[in-house]
């Protein structure tokens, strides 16, 4: 409701502009081919000026859209830097963690051949003490030394 007030109040307010439009040139001081030609050369005044503003205002926009190119190329360049600088730092540090890996697999082959290595020397060792032999040198002593023969202590 009140939209249509607004919309009809402004209806006769546009109305009235035209009436007082239409009546000021009917009664103007001035002949009526004076009157025309001033509304021909005022809209002729008008027109070139819209069309050198328009000018302007292109000229003006032209500047953004170079100025607003030049920024999106300079962000566009930092970014692929900036991605290129991350690529670059994930590759070199899965390296780094690949190198460990395999230095560590490595790491553990070896030692793991020298501890079962070391296991096995240990059964053998504790099967010889267990049936009381030891390999050429004889029975091992109650001292628990290779080489020296039992002795019973009655």
């Amino acid at each position: 409701m009140a939209d249509e007030q607004n919309s009809s109040g402004f209806s006769w307010f546009l109305a009235g502009l035209g009436a007082g439009a239409l009546l000021g040139v009917l009664f103007a001081p001035k002949a009526g081919r004076e009157t025309r030609d001033n509304l021909v050369s005022g809209a002729r005044e008008g027109t070139e000026y819209l069309r050198q503003r328009s000018r302007e205002a292109a000229g003006q926009m032209n500047q953004y859209v170079d100025r607003s190119k030049e920024y999106v190329d300079k962000g566009r360049a930092q970014w692929e830097d900036f991605v290129g600088k991350g690529r670059r730092y994930v590759n070199e540090q899965t390296d780094k963690v690949s190198s460990a890996v395999d230095a560590g697999k490595e790491a553990y082959r070896q030692h793991a051949g020298a501890a079962s290595a070391a296991v096995e020397a240990g059964k053998e060792a504790y099967r010889k003490s267990a049936t009381g032999t030891t390999g050429a040198t004889g029975t091992m002593g109650a001292t628990g030394t290779v080489g020296e023969p039992a002795t019973s202590q009655s």
